[in-house]
């Protein structure tokens, strides 16, 4: 049978997306406030941060068809027939993150959740202490703010550039765009492709979901007051 002619398919839903780009500059803003000793904007970064992930967690599985774990989450069998160019039918491989895309995606979500958490219990001994510093002993508080203020906040700068790089390769190598769908929510793809529900239900309930991660945020740094 001949394969489907192309269509604007939504893959990526409006609640990812805006998650994609606030994430991005929360990032970006933690690293700056950090590198310029505003720590103040830093712990808010910090706090939109967890804001955030702690929706991503939630929205990965109530979220739109693309934007599920379940979707991107693949055995070694599955990744190394990917590598390898083999494709069963019906496996949708490229629609949303690949095999190896799922795999950076968890380990920043991974490591930035781990910044995040070093981060709420860290004590710099001169004017910022993480609101649940109190709640953990004096070694682990050390060992928190040692990874947090060197090694981790390297390691997500070298994941953001691979996160980067990955997408300027895919452009000049492979011819693919992976910015234009992040911003309309479209890629062109078999016409029978399924797409994410992306309706006024699935953004009211995104809606709900950010609310109780803001009310989340909030009570976390009110233990540190």
């Amino acid at each position: 049978m001949p394969e489907a002619a192309p269509s604007s398919v939504r893959v990526w839903d409006l609640p990812t997306r805006v998650f994609h780009w606030l994430l991005a500059a929360t990032v970006l803003g933690a690293l700056g406030t950090a590198w310029a000793e505003a720590m103040t904007w830093h712990v808010r970064c910090g706090l939109m941060a967890l804001v955030l992930l702690a929706f991503r967690l939630l929205w990965g599985f109530v979220g739109g068809r693309w934007s599920r774990f379940a979707s991107f989450t693949y055995g070694p069998a599955t990744l190394m027939r990917y590598l390898r160019g083999e494709v069963r039918p019906g496996e949708w491989l490229d629609v949303g993150h690949t095999p190896t895309g799922a795999l950076s995606v968890f380990a920043l979500l991974a490591l930035l959740l781990l910044q995040v958490a070093t981060g709420l219990v860290a004590d710099d001994e001169v004017a910022t202490t993480g609101p649940l510093n109190r709640f953990v002993s004096g070694a682990t508080a050390a060992s928190a703010t040692s990874w947090h203020h060197s090694v981790g906040q390297w390691v997500i700068v070298g994941l953001v550039v691979l996160h980067v790089a990955a997408i300027v390769w895919y452009r000049v190598k492979k011819r693919v765009d992976l910015v234009r769908p992040m911003l309309d929510g479209n890629k062109p793809l078999p016409a029978d492709t399924p797409a994410s529900a992306d309706g006024l239900p699935q953004r009211g309930l995104a809606l709900l979901l950010l609310l109780a991660c803001l009310g989340l945020a909030g009570w976390v740094w009110s233990l540190g007051r």
